[in-house]
Parts: structure tokens; sequence; C-alpha cells
């Protein structure tokens, strides 16, 4: 192997505090204020503002928790509006792909640029610019020769309040990687980075000097492969075409916790018309069907109690109706009355494109015209055509107290503007 690194770059534009900006975005008067988003069922923090994190809030504390903390400071509270922060996140990847042909969306606020040419850092404050403009998003831009050194040029530009940094050279590598924490190196864990700092690989710097072979059998062909693009070498390709999805999954939190079966089933019905909904949206079908249920971890009065239970179809399929019969079955498998539960869901697995090839003769009717009926109908009336049996959790369920509008996404929540 040669000792020079060859030549490349990578880019990787981070949409900053991306929940609390889309929120920021049509309330100017929040801009300098503490803004915090709250998870399904306003459960915990998932996303803080700068202001936020300097009054003592962190990701991930219960509500309830922090309440007082934030009525006290007048924290602006939201719920999470996933339908605005997805549109939003959909604009920001279209002015991206403008800078760059290749283009891999890694999350909904982090995409990886792929180049060959002499951008800098002045390239990157134009991108950061650009995106500013058109669509009212701030980002933060890493560049670097191979895509762990460009995610870490992003985590010290962030260190360093500045809004982008570059890692590509030998003296760039010297300069940054030593004051970066081994913990904020990509793909390092907060498992792993305990026994990395216990062998004194305590910085990015220390990891990238250790002998990749020697990871690979002390830990995995992973972290050798961070090791090795931490000193320049790209062992990472961009992925402009997104990897096939695995499973969909669909759950939510109780709040409070429920014991109704009656409620429960209806919650888990109303999962699996949104799993098959997602299916069929991606021409997909599922062969294996898991239902879940969970007590409350915190509540010491009862034993905890978290069954699972699978199904496997001998055909794959996307109809609600087959899935909703299985996950019935499933349900009365798993359910104790009397236990408190605090979150179910359901999970499709065993994910194939759909074919045009003709399935056995004993394969079930897929209702495919009227699926896609009731698709049509539901996109343009949410919620209007579903089936009787997720209507109690419909009617019941814990609404959201802190959601903003749908203002990109919903015609009667746009804003509206007063002129004088």
């Amino acid at each position: 192997m040669s000792s020079t690194a060859p030549e490349a770059r990578f880019v990787l534009v981070d949409c900053a505090h991306f929940y609390v900006s889309c929120e920021r975005l049509f309330r100017p008067d929040l801009w300098q204020r503490p803004v915090v988003v709250l998870s399904n069922n306003d459960g915990n923090l998932i996303a803080l503002s700068p202001e936020a994190r300097a009054l003592g809030l962190k990701m991930g504390t219960p509500y309830f928790q922090a309440e007082s903390l934030i009525r006290r400071h007048r924290v602006a509270v939201f719920s999470s509006n996933f339908p605005l922060y997805a549109d939003l996140s959909a604009r920001v990847m279209t002015v991206l792909g403008q800078f760059s042909p290749e283009r891999e969306i890694y999350s909904i606020d982090e995409a990886f640029l792929g180049l060959t040419g002499n951008e800098d850092e002045a390239w990157a404050e134009r991108l950061r610019r650009t995106v500013w403009r058109w669509t009212g998003i701030p980002v933060r831009v890493g560049i670097g020769a191979t895509k762990t050194l460009a995610k870490a040029a992003q985590s010290w530009a962030k260190r360093q309040g500045k809004s982008c940094a570059q890692i590509v050279t030998a003296a760039e590598r010297e300069a940054v990687l030593p004051q970066l924490p081994v913990a904020e190196v990509w793909g390092i864990g907060p498992r792993l980075a305990p026994r990395l700092i216990d062998l004194g690989l305590t910085t990015a710097w220390d990891l990238s000097r250790a002998d990749a072979e020697w990871l690979r059998r002390r830990f995995s062909v992973t972290l050798a492969r961070t090791a090795l693009e931490l000193q320049g070498w790209p062992c990472l390709a961009l992925e402009a075409i997104a990897p096939p999805r695995r499973q969909i999954r669909r759950s939510r939190s109780f709040r409070p916790a429920a014991t109704d079966g009656k409620f429960i089933a209806s919650a888990l019905a109303s999962f699996a018309v949104r799993a098959t909904e997602k299916l069929r949206q991606e021409r997909l079908q599922a062969r294996i069907v898991t239902v879940f249920l969970a007590s409350d971890a915190f509540d010491d009065t009862q034993p905890r109690y978290a069954p699972v239970a699978s199904a496997a179809l001998p055909h794959p399929g996307s109809d609600t109706g087959r899935f909703l019969h299985i996950v019935q079955r499933l349900f009365q498998r798993l359910y104790r009355p009397g236990i408190r539960f605090r979150k179910a869901g359901v999970i499709l697995a065993g994910l194939e494109p759909v074919t045009g090839r003709s399935l056995p003769l004993d394969a079930p009717a897929e209702r495919s015209e009227l699926m896609t009926v009731i698709d049509a109908v539901n996109r343009r009336f949410p919620k209007s055509l579903m089936p009787a049996a997720s209507l109690t959790w419909l009617r019941r369920h814990y609404r959201p107290r802190y959601l903003s509008p749908r203002y990109t996404t919903r015609w009667h929540q746009l804003p509206k503007v007063k002129a004088r």
C-alpha cells in the first residue's frame, strides 16, 4: 500500500438543530429563545436549541422531569411535527443536489456529497448561504478526504462555533484530530469509546495511528476501516441509491399506560394500517409480521413484561386485511389482563419488491385495486377510510399538546401574512 492517500473529497452537510430550526422557520420570534421538541406522545426531549442546552436541559430527558425548568425559563415547547420536518428536509436535499451530482441522503438532516474538484471552505460557505436563502434552514458543512473525516470536520466546526471546516491534507489531520475526542468519531458509540480509552486511544488522532490489522483482530473490521478513513484512505463509498429497506415499524407509547385490551388491540390495528400503507407506497411486500408489547420499565409495582410474537406468511403480500387478521391473532397470544402496558407496535419484515410474476394457486388473493383506492382516498382525506378495529384508538389516543401547524403540507394551515 502506498504511503500517500489518494486525492478525494467528501462533504457532509448537517442541518443545525434541525427540528428546532424547522419550528423557528415560521416563528421568527423564537430565534433567540430556548426551544425544545418532544418525542411522540410528548414523552422525551429529542431536540434542543443551544439556548435550551445552556439552561442545563439534556436530550432524552422525560418531559415531566424537565417541565418545571422549562416553565421557569419560558422555554418554547413543540410536539414532533414530522410531516413538516420531512417536507423541509426534502427541500434542503433538493438544493444540495444542485451542488453535486453525487449525493447520499444519510438521514433526515444529513447528506454526503461527492467532490473531485478544488472545493474548499469558500465553496462550502456559498453552499451554506444558498441553502439558507432558499430554505431558511441553517447548515454546517464538513469537507474531508473520506466520509469519516468529513464527519470529523463537521464535528470540529460545531465545537468551534463555525459553519464549516475541512480535514483534507495531512497537516489538517495533524492539527484537528488530536483535539477531537475518540467518542466523537463517527461510528464510535458509548459502549466502544470507554474500551478504546482504556487502551490509550483517547483521541481521533490516537485511533488513526493505531494498526488497522490489530484493530480488526481485537475489535472488528468496521473499526479498522474507521482508522484507515481517519488516515485519509477512503473505505466507504457514497451510496447514491439507498439500500433496500429491511423492515417497516409502527409503534407508539401510551400515555398514561394502558390496560384495556380493546384499546391496545385498536392501536395495533391502526399501526398495521399505517405499516401496510407504507408497504404499498414503496411497492414492497412483507413475509413476516411481528407484534410487541412492553410494560412500564419504571413501574416497580408490577413485574416487567415485554412479550414479542411473530408469524411468517407463506406468500408475501401488502393487503391490509390479511395483516390485520394476523396482528389481532398475535395480540391475543401476548395480552395479559391487568398489566399496565406503556408501548406497543407492529413490525413488517422479510420485505420484497412487488414483481409481475404470478402467484401460486394456493396464495390468498391480494385486493390490490381496492387497496389503491383506499390509499388514494386517505391521501386526499387523511384517516377517512379506516377499519373498524382501529376506531377506538383513533378516538381515545393521546394527542400532542404542542403541535405546530403543518405550514407546508396542508392548505388550510399555510402561514398567513397580514399587510398594513
